[in-house]
């Protein structure tokens, strides 16, 4: 017995599902554009085994143990910050599978068990060793390597997402190595632009002492930062990423910046003005990107670490952030108002606030050439948060001042998975408006290949 059905995700009516399925047979076979994640590079540099179950589909999943962790199961116990084995752990998930029906992880699961390790019973405490053994003995398969998977996944590229020291040694050993697999690397910069990062100072040094440029003056910490751009961009990047709490951007003078900077060495900034310099440094950031062509993106509107105790005993992205209200016209005013109009430079936002997307980034993105409109992101990644995404967005802003579709995961496997669901769920809404003949065939047929492929493709300019 299959554990998904064939018509998952399509309309109930029978006629919409009808040409729903028609649009999903022309695109589900399409490669995969992955132009923004957090998989390790690692993984594909020195192509080793997975260790095992647990290690692959539980720990790196935050999704998996968010869910876990909020009904009492201890994040010891899932062998997260502490040693724990590998079959225990499962079996632990396997007793709790039951709390992931109706969630896009639970359809995300059940696609890998089926189609990557082709188990078609479903999980549960008397399945579970069962479970283990097969997947465990599938991956000391040679065909379970990571890089025959990202080669039987038709990924045609695959960005992970680095900071702004990372030596990218693994990325590196991919470009030296004579696999064709195009693996690339996005700039992260927020551990140097953020003033209330612990390491701020530090990060500051040690990007000095990286560059050879004086990180001290505002000036020659620009320049440092244009440095390892360039390092990013050899080393196959075509993006930036920023994960700043606020949209704040700003455009200050010179002396009010270097006044800024000189204060942030100091730890001296209020958190308005730590905000208000992070919002300069995304306007820098847009006029480095009119120099040297990589897009900007722009992730905010995450209270991340809510969970002070956990962060304090197991550190960063442990499934403790919470989405925010964020806002977006006044605070993206001054970037756009000095480069927004710009056809050479390129800015994708997302928001985890749904309600903005009517009211401001639509009729931003659908008036500044400039600006695209991100997919739903991490907590509306989801059937009912694509179907909101499509329904807000589209009328004001259309389909192509959007970004496709990215699945911004840590998790490998479900990379398939997810732009599956993306896919199936971007036919259903296009063979509604066929329905209600609002789109041709042909016209909901060439926006099916759009939103699968060519629109990320040339939104990240791959």
């Amino acid at each position: 017995m299959a554990l998904l059905h064939e018509d998952r995700l399509f309309p109930a009516d029978s006629t919409t599902r009808t040409i729903a399925r028609e649009l999903y047979q022309q695109v589900k076979a399409l490669p995969i554009i992955s132009p923004h994640g957090h998989t390790d590079p690692r993984w594909f540099a020195d192509n080793e085994h997975f260790t095992n179950p647990a290690e692959l589909l539980i720990q790196p999943d935050h999704y998996v143990f968010r869910m876990l962790y909020s009904q009492g199961v201890p994040l010891k116990s899932l062998g997260i910050g502490a040693s724990a084995d590998p079959e225990a752990v499962w079996k632990i998930f396997a007793h709790h599978y039951h709390l992931f029906r109706g969630t896009p992880s639970r359809l995300w699961l059940d696609y890998v068990f089926q189609h990557v390790f082709e188990i078609d019973e479903p999980l549960s405490d008397q399945s579970a060793s069962r479970y283990y053994q097969k997947i465990q003995d599938q991956l000391t398969t040679e065909a379970f390597r990571p890089r025959a998977l990202f080669e039987r996944f038709n990924i045609e590229v695959l960005a992970t997402t680095e900071g702004t020291l990372d030596p990218l040694t693994h990325h590196k050993k991919i470009i030296d190595s004579d696999w064709q697999g195009r693996v690339i690397t996005t700039f992260r910069p927020d551990d140097l632009l953020d003033p209330e990062q612990p390491a701020f100072v530090d990060n500051l040094h040690a990007l000095g002492q990286l560059t050879g440029e004086d990180t001290t003056q505002y000036q020659g910490y620009l320049q440092a930062l244009r440095q390892r751009r360039q390092h990013f961009i050899a080393h196959g990047a075509t993006a930036t990423d920023h994960g700043h709490a606020t949209a704040t951007t700003a455009d200050l003078s010179a002396r009010e910046c270097e006044s800024l900077f000189q204060r942030a060495q100091k730890n001296a900034l209020s958190a308005q003005e730590a905000d208000l310099f992070r919002g300069q440094m995304l306007t820098e950031m847009a006029a480095m990107s009119l120099d040297d062509g990589l897009v900007m993106q722009l992730h905010p509107g995450c209270y991340r670490n809510h969970n002070n105790p956990l962060f304090m005993s197991h550190g960063r992205d442990k499934g403790a952030d919470i989405p925010l209200q964020t806002e977006y016209v006044h605070a993206l005013r001054p970037l756009l108002n000095k480069y927004g109009n710009d056809p050479k430079f390129s800015m994708i936002v997302f928001t985890l606030d749904e309600t903005s997307y009517s009211r401001e980034l639509a009729p931003l993105a659908g008036h500044y050439p400039a600006l695209k409109v991100g997919p739903a992101w991490w907590f509306h990644d989801s059937p009912e948060g694509m179907r909101r995404y499509r329904e807000q967005v589209t009328e004001t802003a259309g389909f192509y001042n959007t970004a496709g579709f990215n699945d911004d995961t840590r998790a490998f496997l479900s990379i398939p998975a997810r732009h599956d669901l993306a896919r199936r769920m971007d036919c259903a809404f296009l063979a509604q408006l066929v329905a209600e003949h609002r789109l041709s065939d042909s016209e909901a047929c060439e926006l099916a290949q759009a939103l699968t492929y060519s629109l990320a493709k040339s939104a990240y300019k791959l």
